[in-house]
């Protein structure tokens, strides 16, 4: 049986490339010239390459529609978005392939600098905030709404949307397939297992896991 081995961290600590003046200007000149309906269908024609060029023209075109877009920023295949003129990436973020980010028209996500999004997460991103260098693990899951289920004689699908702000502080980490519900806030430097459900809120240092997700310990 093969030994465990204990590696330096690659993501972390690689420095963040500029990008070029031109990139930067591309994406200025797409801002101006054609309307955020036109740069979004733009975005997912590249949308599903693997390629060096594809990567460039996601990474120009989402600039050209987020509110700020970092430097050094990777999007890979498959990442879709609702609403981008709502979201802030910082520098050196990370979003894997086939993640999906649900924004709304009058919401706001920020997504802090080094941030590692797994593949085929899916963000509820009407009121979100990941501080910097959080690690988001492959399917895992945030709500940030929940219908009031009010009356009750209407389909729960008709009734009223309450948005509850979520917020994951610097430097956590959110396991593999986990889910945060509507209006938690998971303090820094905290662990969440893989599988957990985050129904309140999670301290600063803390580990937790389970379903519902429970103090395990503190770092």
């Amino acid at each position: 049986m093969a030994a465990n081995r204990t590696v330096p961290a690659s993501f972390a600590g690689k420095p963040i490339p500029r990008d070029a003046a031109a990139e930067l200007a591309f994406a200025r000149h797409l801002r101006e010239a054609f309307s955020p309906e036109e740069r979004l269908e733009r975005y997912r024609e590249f949308k599903e390459g693997e390629g060096a060029f594809p990567r460039l023209m996601r990474r120009v075109l989402l600039r050209s529609l987020v509110r700020r877009l970092g430097h050094g920023v990777e999007v890979c295949a498959g990442v879709d978005f609702r609403h981008p003129q709502t979201f802030e990436i910082g520098d050196g973020v990370f979003i894997g392939a086939n993640v999906f980010l649900q924004g709304r028209h009058d919401g706001r996500c920020r997504i802090g600098r080094r941030t590692w999004i797994g593949p085929q997460s899916y963000f509820d991103a009407r009121d979100l905030v990941l501080d910097a260098e959080v690690g988001w693990g492959p399917g895992a899951k945030v709500l940030g709404s929940e219908h009031t289920g009010l009356p009750a004689d209407r389909a729960v699908l008709a009734t009223d949307l309450v948005i509850r702000p979520v917020r994951v502080g610097r430097g956590s980490d959110i396991g593999v397939n986990a889910v945060l519900l509507p209006g938690v806030r998971v303090g820094a430097g905290a662990i969440v297992g893989a599988g957990a459900v985050v129904t309140a809120d999670v301290p600063a240092r803390a580990v937790v896991a389970g379903v519902p997700a429970r103090l395990l310990r503190t770092r």
